[in-house]
């Protein structure tokens, strides 16, 4: 079973949906105990950094997702999601994060002519082959929507990296954990197949 994290924040049924797409049930549960039980664990999310981290803390989860990946147990952080792994944002002040990756989340401060934030496809250019990746090709292009994005202290993270004004990161792979910038279930049968590979781990 693959459980998707319900803390208010996101389209989690298009999440879901996205799953079922490929042949894949999900369930969407902030029950830590139904967490506990699944395959893998899908963290999604849009919206504010400081709200997120106050939802994830009013419905007790902070310490569950962490031990979920500390368990080795597949996960799978969307947009939001991934930026939250991370020590600290800085959305509407200094937020800490979940602290399951070294590093920081920042707004773009880009030129004139780039507008903020980065909304529409965009390339990424595949640096390192995580397995969620198998069967895209380097220059695949991703649905993104986000200000902000992450800046990990330890660049061996990166497995995807896109330029918006300057390279940043798309997403990060480390053993069980992976986690994108871009939105897979709006990226079509690219973003489907990504999902469909999670969901085969």
């Amino acid at each position: 079973m693959i459980a998707i994290i319900d803390y208010q924040m996101g389209n989690l049924r298009s999440v879901q949906k996205g799953f079922e797409r490929v042949g894949f049930a999900a369930e969407i549960t902030s029950d830590p105990a139904r967490l506990a039980a699944a395959d893998k664990v899908v963290l999604p999310g849009v919206g504010a950094f400081g709200d997120a981290m106050a939802e994830l803390r009013n419905r007790g989860l902070i310490e569950p997702i962490r031990d979920l990946i500390a368990a080795g147990k597949p996960f799978l952080g969307i947009c939001l999601g991934l930026q939250l792994l991370f020590d600290v944002g800085y959305e509407g002040g200094e937020h800490a994060g979940l602290g399951v990756l070294r590093g920081k989340v920042v707004r773009f401060d880009l030129p004139s002519g780039f507008k903020v934030p980065h909304m529409g496809w965009n390339e990424g250019r595949f640096v390192r082959p995580a397995p969620v990746l198998e069967g895209l090709p380097d220059g695949t292009h991703f649905y993104f929507v986000h200000s902000y994005y992450v800046v990990p202290e330890d660049p061996s993270l990166v497995a995807i990296e896109t330029t918006y004004g300057h390279p940043f990161c798309a997403m990060i792979w480390r053993d069980n954990l992976f986690a994108t910038q871009f939105h897979p279930e709006k990226s079509q049968a690219d973003g489907l197949r990504l999902l469909r590979n999670f969901a085969k781990l």
